[in-house]
């Protein structure tokens, strides 16, 4: 792999991104973040990513990977979460690879930041299925099978049996690290509703390690203690970092992949 690529993580509030050294899963310089435009249509979203990679002296022929807060099929968004409506049904890849003139390579925000988790961090060379969990203002989730990203495993919103939870409807409603501060629940309150959720997952997957992300993951003694699960659950060793580096990973290797496939039919790579 070589070792810089450049990865952008689009939020609802802010935009940031850097370039990313990819020998030590680290940002090679300082991000920079842009506020995410009011409202955050496609081509006002795409002129700040275009505005952001102006702000630094990057190769052209540097791979830009991106996370969105989307279902992401084939580079287009189907759903859009904390951005505009407008997005769905948008080729992501395309809008951006033309806006900023480089390979753009759009991912779904959760599996960049299990890319970076597998890649870097708690998932290393850990084989079975394993699944990198982030507890947040919702909960966002990404499933690897032998190191390989099955895109899009939205586990957030899986509907717990629970008499309590039902009537939350989506787990993330009932146990996301949200809604343990505004209805104000004790680390063991909370904790039991994490172990229904985790519990439910292991029972549908039947992971090899679950790790556990978000920034309420730097309190991990405080939760993951009081859960008994047979699956070893462990924090997330990235965090604030993880979307830009995942996207930065998933950038480099579709692009080789490209070249590749372009070698094997006699062809120069461009998208």
């Amino acid at each position: 792999m070589s070792k810089k690529a450049f990865g952008i993580d689009i939020g609802g509030s802010g935009i940031k991104g850097a370039p990313v050294d990819l020998k030590k899963g680290k940002l090679a310089e300082d991000r920079l973040r842009l506020e995410t435009p009011q409202p955050s249509t496609p081509e006002a979203v795409a002129d700040t990513v275009a505005g952001l990679l102006a702000g630094f002296e990057i190769a052209d022929d540097m791979p830009v990977g991106v996370t969105f807060p989307a279902v992401i099929q084939q580079g287009v968004a189907l759903t859009a979460a904390n951005v505009d409506k407008s997005w769905i049904g948008t080729d992501v890849d395309t809008l951006l690879t033309e806006r900023t003139g480089h390979d753009v390579f759009v991912v779904n925000d959760a599996d960049a930041a299990g890319i970076a988790e597998m890649e870097f961090g708690a998932g290393r060379g850990t084989k079975g299925v394993v699944l990198v969990v982030t507890l947040g203002t919702g909960v966002g989730s990404a499933m690897f099978v032998d190191g390989k990203l099955v895109p899009n495993a939205e586990l957030g919103h899986l509907h717990l049996a629970g008499e309590a939870a039902r009537a939350y409807q989506d787990a993330e409603k009932y146990m996301a690290s949200s809604v343990r501060e505004i209805e104000d629940l004790d680390w063991e309150t909370w904790a039991g509703r994490l172990q229904e959720y985790f519990a439910h997952v292991e029972f549908l997957f039947s992971p090899t390690r679950i790790i556990v992300g978000g920034g309420v993951s730097k309190k991990h003694e405080k939760f993951l203690p009081l859960l008994d699960l047979r699956t070893e659950i462990v924090p997330a060793e990235l965090r604030n970092e993880a979307g830009i580096v995942g996207a930065a990973v998933l950038a480099r290797r579709e692009e080789k992949a490209l070249q590749k496939k372009d070698t094997k039919h006699g062809k120069k790579h461009g998208k």
